[in-house]
C-alpha cells in the first residue's frame, strides 16, 4: 500500500504509514512527533497516522499562544473526508470542538486526560487541581523551574524526561502561558454525545482530579472510560497498552 499525501494545512504535518487515517493532536509543551512515538508501531496494523504540531509548536506557524478553538479549525482541515481523532490534555480540548464541528469526518473520538474542569466544577479533587495549575500559571517562576513544576502538578514526573525534552519543553513555555487557558473552556458536550462515532475517555490512574473529570465525561458522552497506568499524565507514552485499546476502537468505528 502506497502512502497518501499529507493533508493540506497550514500546520507541520508529519505522516507515518499508510492506510485508515488517525489524527494525533498533542498537548502542551511538546510537538507531535515528540509526544507520539510510542505509536509509530500502529502503522503496521493498517492505520497512517497524521500528526501536526498545532499552532505555536514546533515548525508550524507561530503563534502569541495556543488555543483550542484555532486549534479545532485546523483539526476540521486535517479530518478531511474522514479520520480517526486522537487528541492529547489541551489538545483533546480541540479535538472535542472538531469532532463537534464535523462529526461525519469523526470515525471516532479518543479523548487521553483532556482537562474539562468546567463540567465537574463541585467535585472537591478537580478544584484543588484547578487552585494548583491556576497557582503555577500565576507564579514568578523561571521558565526552567515553571516546565518542572507545572508538569509535576498535572502528572507528569520531570525526572523520568530526558533532558533534551526538558529543554524543548522549557523553550515552549511562553507560548503555553499566553494562550486560553483550558478552565476557561465549555466543550460542546452534548453535540459530542448526541453523535454516533465510538468514543473513548483515558484516564492515566495517578489523580483523584484527573480521574473525576475523565470519568465525568466519559459518562456525559457516552463513551468508554479506560484507565491505562504506567506513565501519569503522559499516558501515550506506555505504547502497548493504549495503542491495544486504540485498535479495538478503531475497529468498532
Amino acid at each position: 500500500m502506497t502512502s497518501s499525501p499529507a493533508p493540506v494545512s497550514e500546520l507541520h504535518v508529519e505522516v507515518w504509514g499508510a492506510g485508515e487515517p488517525v489524527v494525533l493532536v498533542h498537548g502542551s509543551l511538546a510537538t507531535g512527533a515528540d509526544e507520539w512515538q510510542a505509536q509509530r508501531p500502529l502503522t503496521e496494523f493498517g492505520y497512517q497516522l497524521v500528526v501536526p504540531d498545532r499552532r505555536g509548536y514546533g515548525s508550524s506557524p507561530t503563534a502569541a499562544g495556543e488555543d483550542y478553538i484555532v486549534d479545532a479549525d485546523d483539526i476540521v482541515s486535517l479530518l478531511g473526508g474522514g479520520a480517526h481523532l486522537v487528541g492529547h490534555s489541551y489538545g483533546g480540548l480541540g479535538a472535542m470542538f472538531a469532532a463537534a464541528r464535523n462529526p461525519e469526518a469523526c470515525r471516532s473520538l479518543t479523548l487521553l486526560e483532556a482537562p474539562v474542569s468546567s463540567i465537574v466544577p463541585d467535585h472537591p479533587e478537580v478544584r484543588a487541581f484547578d487552585d494548583a495549575v491556576r497557582a503555577m500559571w500565576q507564579s514568578d517562576l523561571s521558565d526552567a523551574d515553571w516546565v518542572r513544576g507545572f508538569l509535576a502538578t498535572v502528572g507528569t514526573d520531570p525526572d523520568e524526561l530526558s533532558e533534551e525534552l526538558l529543554s524543548a519543553a522549557t523553550e515552549l513555555v511562553p507560548v503555553f502561558r499566553s494562550g486560553r487557558p483550558y478552565f476557561d473552556a465549555m466543550p460542546p458536550i452534548d453535540v459530542i454525545a448526541a453523535a454516533a462515532f465510538p468514543k473513548l475517555v483515558v484516564s492515566g490512574g495517578h489523580d483523584d482530579g484527573w480521574e473525576a473529570m475523565c470519568g465525568a465525561l466519559a459518562e456525559r458522552i457516552g463513551a468508554e472510560h479506560a484507565v491505562v497506568e504506567g506513565a501519569g499524565h503522559e499516558i501515550q507514552f506506555t505504547g502497548d497498552p493504549l495503542n491495544e485499546r486504540l485498535v479495538a476502537l478503531w475497529q468498532r468505528g
